[in-house]
């Protein structure tokens, strides 16, 4: 028997352009859901559960049963809505183990004070590289690719593989590797992973910005990226990528939402504690993030 074929709902949050994903196995109607977003309003603080809801729709007219809610990474350009999505499905919140890392850096960067556990412990389980998981007869399997952040992981799920920031569309290259804790030369290091894959192998990705106006796309191919990606395909080398990513860095604004993703993000996506009025607030360093 061959590998199963996970069946992909890609659901598309046009604030971020980011691309969130139900994988389901046909044949136990077993799922994860990768990426979820929870919309903010930053001007008037007022959350947003649509995307997470037409999840929920599709999700039980399908009557899938969900084992994980997976997040690639620390996302800067969006709430994650894990915890809102767990609560209605069941399943475990997962992330790479080196969240660890992330946590350390944006809990002085947020002042986040010593209630806030930098250990992982938001997660229901910390993901190392190579670790496997089930989602009825699909195998998982994940990949540490950091660069864009520490704790970035690229995940194959039954013969495709879900790549969160690392790659986007080959007409829009490749992930900022920027943030605190990025890097570009690891970032080069880890793509490679990804491109060291089959040709075939389908390639999903969590954002897209529709370059030069065309329709939106999610789905490429290994062979496709090596070939035409405007960063890093045709055999571009470490050296050159490295010079051109971090050039490019040099002239890209902050995602509008990068303070209050990460402030809640990294907390497994709960929002901090309210404070001694029962209100609970995000903060923003006014010294900013770059050079931390």
């Amino acid at each position: 028997m061959g590998v199963p074929i996970p069946e992909v709902k890609a659901f598309f949050d046009d604030d971020s352009n980011t691309i969130s994903y139900v994988v389901s196995c046909a044949e136990t109607r077993h799922a994860a859901i990768i990426d979820s977003v929870l919309g903010l309003d930053y001007a008037s603080g007022g959350i947003s559960y649509r995307q997470a809801d037409d999840m929920l729709a599709y999700i039980a007219e399908k009557e899938l049963l969900i084992d994980w809610l997976i997040e690639t990474h620390v996302h800067a350009d969006h709430l994650s809505a894990a915890p809102y999505l767990q609560e209605k499905t069941g399943g475990k919140i997962a992330i790479s183990k080196h969240i660890v890392e992330v946590q350390k850096i944006f809990g002085k960067v947020f002042n986040a004070g010593t209630e806030f556990e930098r250990d992982g412990s938001q997660f229901d389980r910390l993901l190392e590289d190579q670790d496997s998981y089930e989602i009825g007869r699909l195998q998982g399997r994940a990949i540490h690719t950091p660069g864009h952040t520490p704790a970035c992981m690229a995940h194959i799920i039954g013969g495709a593989i879900f790549v969160g920031d690392t790659l986007f569309m080959p007409d829009g290259g490749t992930a900022r590797a920027d943030f605190p804790g990025g890097d570009a030369r690891t970032l080069y290091q880890s793509i490679q992973k990804i491109l060291a894959l089959p040709d075939e192998m389908r390639i999903f990705v969590c954002h897209d910005y529709m370059p030069g106006g065309r329709d939106l796309g999610y789905v490429t191919s290994v062979g496709e990226q090596k070939a035409k990606n405007i960063h890093i395909g045709g055999g571009i080398t470490e050296q050159e990528f490295v010079e051109m990513r971090e050039k490019r860095d040099a002239t890209l604004s902050m995602p509008k939402l990068i303070m209050p993703s990460i402030q809640v993000n990294m907390r497994g996506g709960n929002m901090p504690p309210a404070e001694e009025n029962d209100e609970v607030y995000l903060k923003v360093p006014v010294s900013g993030l770059r050079g931390k």
